[in-house]
């Protein structure tokens, strides 16, 4: 399994060559670029270029993006809405989309492969509306995406409306054949269990974040620290037909010492090794 760290491990700080190199010092093959503007500011034409330099001179992979879940730099705290492609306005559906291509464009100078989608936000419910608001935004995106090179993921997530069984739904009612997932292990230990998420995905998915909780809330902390089986989950994935890439996905923690970080960083991916 490949191993790529989110650097949602550092979301409140700004995103630079120094922290990419604490990825590579710990054992990571790629990186899932965190698209949140105060972390990455992808509208920054100075930013993207920072960053596609050092990509360009490291063999660290930009494996992955992660669309960003608000418009503003303060993530929603100071009374933005939330990007959510399942709105029942369509104003604000078209405005998720509209920010949604505005990081995506960075794939034009940074190279990587998948963007994560987030479907709706965690209230959302399911209805035949869902599938609808769902196709249109994963054709959009889709269409928008290819011809830089991205493939899109969706992941699940707490809602009713992104369990995997409505995942599946989804992408087989609107025949999108080249839309995988991005399975999330700690969203599945909440919700259906993670046997079972696996079962369901299957060969679809094509990543997973892992990190760790106690069943009860999405505490994204270091594999070990919460309830998960990490031996049979291992297991699991590497039973499918082609391994995903393992995203270790950790709650913010860079008051650690630099040194701390590398070293829990390689104890997380050896959970899934």
């Amino acid at each position: 399994m490949l191993r790529v760290l989110s650097t949602h491990l550092f979301l409140n700080h700004r995103l630079h060559p120094g922290l990419l190199e604490i990825a590579g010092r710990s054992g990571a093959q790629g990186v899932e670029i965190f698209a949140a503007r105060q972390h990455f500011d992808y509208t920054s034409r100075e930013h993207v270029t920072e960053l596609a330099e050092w990509f360009a001179s490291d063999p660290l992979a930009p494996y992955s993006m992660h669309a960003p879940m608000f418009p503003d730099r303060e993530m929603g705290r100071a009374g933005a809405p939330g990007i959510n492609l399942l709105h029942p306005e369509k104003s604000r559906r078209i405005d998720a989309m509209d920010e949604i291509k505005r990081a995506l464009e960075a794939a034009e100078h940074i190279p990587f492969r998948h963007l994560i989608v987030h479907l709706g936000a965690r209230d959302d419910s399911w209805s035949p509306r869902t599938i609808e608001y769902a196709h249109t935004a994963l054709e959009h995106l889709g269409a928008f995406a290819r011809p830089l090179g991205v493939g899109l993921l969706v992941e699940n997530l707490l809602s009713e409306a992104t369990t995997p069984e409505h995942l599946v739904l989804i992408l087989e009612l609107g025949h999108l054949n080249n839309v995988g997932i991005c399975l999330d292990l700690g969203h599945a230990h909440v919700t259906v269990g993670i046997p079972e998420a696996i079962a369901t995905l299957g060969n679809r998915i094509v990543s997973v974040h892992f990190h760790d909780n106690h069943g009860q809330k999405d505490e994204h902390l270091w594999p070990g620290d919460g309830t998960i089986d990490w031996p049979a989950t291992a297991r699991l994935l590497q039973s499918l037909p082609t391994p995903p890439a393992a995203v270790l996905e950790i709650g913010n923690n860079l008051s650690d010492p630099n040194n701390a970080i590398q070293s829990k960083i390689e104890q997380g991916f050896a959970k899934l090794a």
